[in-house]
């Protein structure tokens, strides 16, 4: 069975979800790709559900709206690096290249999404390495491993052995939003919760943190919305 569609300009593909312990018809949009899952009680009619999703129409396309759209890394297009929007073009040679307000992508163009994802991630991986073992010293610790994911629900994470994951979508926010997140997952290395204690940790070992959390949880979401498959 397909999922239903509300139709429209654009149409909007719905995620239907029956549950057992639902008690009534439930609406949630995810600001991290934009699906939109209606949920319903599991002997409930569909076309009950739709009705509902209908009516609720004007609410999901102005929520969809304010996330605004996906887009494909393909040539021309524009992401964030380092907090900083570039354009990406036709790159010559072998190497991606970082130019003043440009990105240089070699290779045909269908594979210029995949080649640039797989080069943000290199790029990622040694500035949190960088950024990481910079931490770990000043905290007096030292961390087992780094793995870097494509997360939806966290920016990092320390793990009671002291591996440390990171998103590699990091790369595209400011440099002192990067230095937090690291600092903060190193700073669990000392103390595995969010007690008084931890934060007093993350502040010695990278500062006020206020600033750059702040825009995190203002803008992190956005950052989802740039494809590279």
């Amino acid at each position: 069975m397909t999922d239903p569609v509300l139709h429209g300009n654009p149409p909007i593909p719905l995620l239907l979800r029956r549950s057992a312990r639902a008690r009534r018809i439930s609406l949630r949009i995810s600001q991290l790709d934009g699906r939109v899952t209606l949920t319903m009680p599991s002997k409930l009619a569909e076309g009950e559900a739709m009705a509902f999703a209908r009516s609720k129409e004007d609410w999901i396309r102005q929520h969809l709206e304010a996330r605004g759209a996906d887009v494909a890394m393909h040539l021309g297009a524009e992401f964030p690096l380092g907090g900083q929007m570039l354009r990406i073009v036709q790159g010559a040679g072998r190497r991606v290249i970082i130019g003043e307000d440009s990105i240089s992508v070699p290779g045909p163009a269908d594979r210029v999404p995949a080649r640039l994802g797989a080069y943000l991630r290199e790029v990622a991986r040694d500035r949190l390495a960088g950024a990481c073992d910079d931490y770990a010293a000043r905290l007096g610790r030292s961390y087992a491993r780094l793995t870097l994911r494509d997360t939806r629900s966290r920016w990092g994470s320390c793990t009671s052995d002291g591996g440390l994951m990171f998103s590699w979508r990091l790369i595209m926010t400011p440099p002192e939003v990067l230095d937090y997140v690291a600092a903060h997952e190193v700073a669990h290395l000392a103390q595995m919760n969010h007690s008084a204690a931890f934060w007093n940790e993350v502040e010695r070992i990278y500062g006020d943190y206020r600033q750059p959390r702040l825009w995190l949880k203002k803008n992190g979401s956005d950052l989802h919305r740039y494809r590279f498959d």
